[in-house]
């Protein structure tokens, strides 16, 4: 998840630009602890699942197929796809004694070494996406991304080498930055796709799909949600950011008791996949 602005970002919502423009990920973890964010640990038996899918559709084979993911930050969803490891664990990594003693360079280093040592025999080819150049720079340099873009994709067309890129890619996975992109986002990526791509989206309740899911219908990709069953996020920072959340999912239609009443910001998770118009 990023949390710059790139033209969509909601406002009521709280800002957290100060964590994606550090050199690592330590102030991200730090910061987002308290709040008990956790989506990433709802997305990563998702992501496992919907990959292998998508690779059986396609060639069969799992090692050809490249997922992208949008709003990558410092690659924690491909950490958590790629490696065994859980969420969890990577809060108490980046907020140990032992990481606070390190500079960014011997971070990355022992990250290294910690993510080779723990990748899975069916880890799979990410690219990642994202405005914070700095997160990106890192995720690439703890080897999480094979490779790494930072294209503005609200405000301009992808540049060469993401555009080379995207044709390789089979699997569009989001966690979070549905606040902050748009249709604008989906259709620079599927204009230069190649071949089927499937996108799978966990999408705040207080931001509505379906511009997006809109858009992704022109290219052939129907999207389904199940919206009986939520995701939690993160805790509201704050009371004003609740009462932003709840007006909002009513607003949309939504009900809020029990789960943005209750305290935290909920997710749903959106599937699109080639198939006929709803």
């Amino acid at each position: 998840m990023s949390g710059l602005d790139s033209g969509g970002a909601a406002r009521g919502k709280s800002r957290f630009d100060d964590i994606y423009v550090q050199p690592d990920p330590r102030a991200y973890f730090t910061r987002l602890a308290p709040l008990d964010y956790e989506i990433p640990h709802h997305a990563q038996p998702v992501f496992r699942r919907l990959a292998a899918e998508r690779a059986a559709y396609g060639a069969g084979r799992a090692e050809g197929l490249v997922v992208l993911d949008l709003c990558c930050s410092y690659g924690i969803n491909a950490a958590l796809l790629n490696h065994d490891v859980t969420l969890a664990e990577l809060y108490e990594r980046y907020t140990s004694d032992t990481a606070r003693r390190m500079s960014t360079q011997e971070l990355a280093a022992w990250d290294r070494e910690f993510y080779a040592e723990r990748r899975r025999p069916d880890a799979l080819r990410v690219y990642g996406l994202d405005i914070a150049a700095p997160a990106v720079r890192y995720a690439r340099e703890a080897g999480l991304l094979d490779a790494g873009f930072t294209d503005d994709l609200e405000r301009v067309p992808p540049g060469p080498e993401l555009r080379a890129a995207l044709p390789e890619v089979g699997l569009i996975t989001l966690t979070g930055g549905g606040s902050y992109i748009t249709e604008r986002t989906f259709t620079a990526l599927l204009d230069a796709a190649r071949g089927p791509v499937w996108v799978s989206a966990f999408v705040l309740r207080t931001v509505s799909y379906e511009p997006v899911a809109r858009r992704l219908a022109a290219y052939g990709l129907r999207t389904t949600v199940d919206t009986s069953r939520t995701y939690p996020q993160r805790r509201f920072t704050d009371e004003q950011e609740r009462r932003y959340a709840i007006e909002a999912v009513r607003g949309l239609g939504g009900d809020p008791s029990g789960r943005e009443e209750a305290g935290r910001f909920h997710s749903v998770l959106y599937d699109s996949r080639p198939g006929p118009a709803r």
